[in-house]
Formats: C-alpha cells, structure tokens, sequence
C-alpha cells in the first residue's frame, strides 16, 4: 500500500507542476543536442598545431645544416601551448534598471559550399618550452653559438632553454 501512495503522490506532482517539469526536459534535451561549431575549432586546431610543429622542426633543420661547420642536424621542440586562433565576436550589452548583461557572439561566415567557419581575428603562434639541437659541429664554439643564436631567434627561445649537442 505504501507504493500505491507514493506513486499516487508522484502524479499529483506531476500534475501540478507539469509546465516546469516540461522545460526542464526540454532544456536538457537541448543541452545534448550537438553543435558543429565546437567542433570544426577544437578538432582542427590540435591537428593543425602537431603538423606546425613537425613542420617547424623540419624547417629548421635544413636551415641549420646550412650554417658552416653545422653538418648533420636534427631538431626537436617541445611545445607549452599550441597555436591559439581568437575568432571575432560582436559584443551586445543590454543594460536594464537594476543589471547590465554582456552577449558575446561569434561571428561566422558562409563559405560558397554553405559550410559555417568563425571568422578569425588573429593567429597567435605556439610557444615553446625548450630546444634541443644535435649537429655533427656541436664540438666547435662558434658552430655551437650560432646554432643557438639561430634557434633562438626563429623560437623565441631564451639561450638557458637550447641545449646543442654533439651527433655521434
């Protein structure tokens, strides 16, 4: 007996209370439904910034095994962030008489395939934590000084962050 009146009170809730009962539904319901514009920006940007940066390894070592005395050379960079794209956004501010609301949009464009993309402000390049640089020359000081001036130069690196060694 004691099911029968929880259940009879679970209905009389339900009863009352059935406009909220629906919006909260309806809110989660939304809530799962997937957006493609989360998507296309997060996915394309982590790939984007491992090929960057195998492609700024490879850049590199071709432009250091052309410094005199460098010989072979490999590079490898490790990363503390990858490319940031900041996207345009139009900014609404709504003020009433007791609170001020700030809407932030993103402003998206139409390609000619109708395909939907952020329309992008500005791209700023990945920094990078530490260099280290293995060159057959690595025994000469002044091969040793301009692969670290080089590194430093294209990374942005402080010279306490290169390290250049010699190939076996």
């Amino acid at each position: 007996m004691d099911w029968v009146k929880k259940k009879n009170a679970l209905i009389s809730f339900a009863s009352k209370n059935r406009y909220v009962i629906l919006i909260l539904l309806l809110g989660l319901l939304l809530m799962l439904l997937p957006t493609n514009r989360r998507t296309q920006s997060s996915g394309v940007s982590n790939v984007d910034s491992l090929a960057n940066t195998v492609s700024m390894q490879e850049q590199l070592s071709q432009i250091l095994s052309n410094i005199k005395g460098a010989g072979e050379v490999a590079v490898l960079l490790t990363q503390a962030s990858g490319e940031e794209i900041i996207y345009q956004t139009d900014d609404k501010d709504t003020t009433s008489t007791d609170a001020s609301n700030v809407s932030r949009d993103t402003v998206i464009v139409t390609d000619s395939n109708r395909g939907n993309s952020g329309l992008i402000r500005q791209i700023n390049p990945p920094l990078y934590m530490g260099a280290i640089v293995v060159c057959q020359g690595a025994d000469n000081p002044s091969v040793r000084l301009a692969v670290m001036e080089a590194v430093s130069k294209a990374t942005g690196l402080g010279a306490n962050k290169i390290s250049v060694l010699k190939m076996k």
